[in-house]
């Protein structure tokens, strides 16, 4: 099958170029292979004071221009990639080539696309927009693909031990469903995996009675996790657990196992904390407890962003959508989590915010030029509204 690639001599906007070169930077979780110290020189251009620092091979990007007193609002966002798998790519997903009136390249849409389109918004509004008030920061990491150890989550820790506290961060991930501004994201259900052992004790299958079957155990203990009910969850936010493993380790069929490795991920609702979704598990295997040990992995805590009655950074972003799409968007905390939980607390209001989502680690990932653009406009409307 031929691809038409667009002709080389074709003027593309701005935000393509920018998207371009971004994916050309090959900046695989956690390297930054040259992406940041580029944003971070743009930024520059544009009266931004960039400090720029890297642990663990993690670099990440603390920018700030200031417009005078006003809120304290940022954009976080991520330049960091999956790899590339080996696939039917269309093009050199490093390449970012325009085919189909698309650009396709790994991060195209998770989410260089993001960041190429609030870099030429962030242009407009420092270079043509008047009467701005407020401090403006830039938050990008390339470690939010991988643990997430050492990314946002030490940016977050530098700014608050200068003192500085956020009134609202605008996270640029995909969270469009069918078209761009379709769906917003103002919270994250959060995730807790776990590993649990069972221990039981071994014995030969015809005399059961002198055993305890450590895989039956495993039944019950399945059982009871999927019946918890989670009482503090919201239609809008669910709480799911699902078991993702039961390992026997037992190579004859004559002996009863006597260890059996169960594994479960929960994503939990809003109306959760980790801490919480704790204390219902442990409820619910309470009479087990002398047989079962829990070892809890990988905790991110869930977020969730109301609106308020006064500079309400949801009501800003909405008015963006409907000035630009002629439309509301639908409020959502799907999906996976986001680096939007280190900037999120009690004060600091989060919302999600990007392009199309149906392409993100797949093969051919890409975003059509027209939904660049939108987000463009999306982003320096809801930037006007925020600093005006």
């Amino acid at each position: 099958m031929s691809i038409e690639l667009a002709p080389k001599l074709q003027p593309h906007s701005d935000v393509v170029k920018a998207l371009q070169t971004l994916i050309q930077f090959k900046s695989v979780t956690p390297q930054q292979a040259g992406a940041i110290d580029w944003l971070a020189t743009k930024l520059t251009q544009l009266g931004f004071e960039c400090e720029v620092f890297t642990f663990n091979q993690v670099t990440n990007l603390i920018a700030k221009v200031s417009f005078g007193s006003g809120p304290v609002v940022a954009f976080s966002g991520h330049i960091d990639v999956v790899p590339a798998a080996e696939g039917d790519w269309r093009v050199d997903p490093f390449s970012g080539h325009v085919v189909d009136g698309a650009v396709y390249g790994r991060g195209a849409a998770d989410m260089k696309g993001g960041v190429a389109a609030m870099l030429c918004a962030t242009e407009k509004l420092v270079t043509q927009s008047e009467d701005k008030q407020g401090t403006f920061y830039w938050l990008i990491t390339s470690d939010e693909e991988g643990e997430a150890e050492y990314g946002s989550l030490l940016i977050a820790e530098r700014l608050a031990k200068q003192g500085i506290v956020l009134d609202g961060c605008l996270v640029g991930e995909p969270t469009s469903h069918l078209h761009v501004g379709d769906t917003i994201k103002n919270g994250r259900r959060g995730a807790l995996s776990a590993r649990l052992s069972i221990q039981g004790k071994a014995g030969h299958v015809a005399y059961p009675d002198n055993t305890v079957n450590a895989a039956h155990l495993s039944a019950e203990v399945v059982k009871r996790l999927t019946a918890i009910c989670w009482h503090k969850d919201e239609a809008s936010s669910a709480t799911t657990l699902q078991v993702t493993g039961i390992n026997i380790a037992n190579v004859v069929d004559n002996l009863v196992p006597a260890r059996c490795e169960l594994t479960f991920n929960v994503r939990y609702s809003h109306g959760y904390k980790s801490t919480d979704v704790k204390k219902e598990i442990q409820f619910a295997l309470t009479d087990l407890a002398d047989t079962i040990k829990i070892q809890w992995e990988r905790p991110c805590e869930s977020y969730y962003t109301a609106y308020q009655s006064r500079d309400c950074l949801l009501n800003k972003l909405e008015q963006a959508v409907l000035e630009v799409t002629g439309n509301f968007p639908l409020l959502s905390t799907s999906g996976g989590t986001s680096d939007g939980r280190f900037f999120a607390n009690e004060h600091t209001q989060v919302i999600e915010c990007g392009v199309c989502n149906n392409t993100i680690h797949q093969v051919n990932e890409h975003v059509p030029i027209t939904d660049l653009l939108c987000i463009e406009k999306i982003y320096y409307a809801a930037l006007r509204n925020i600093f005006s």
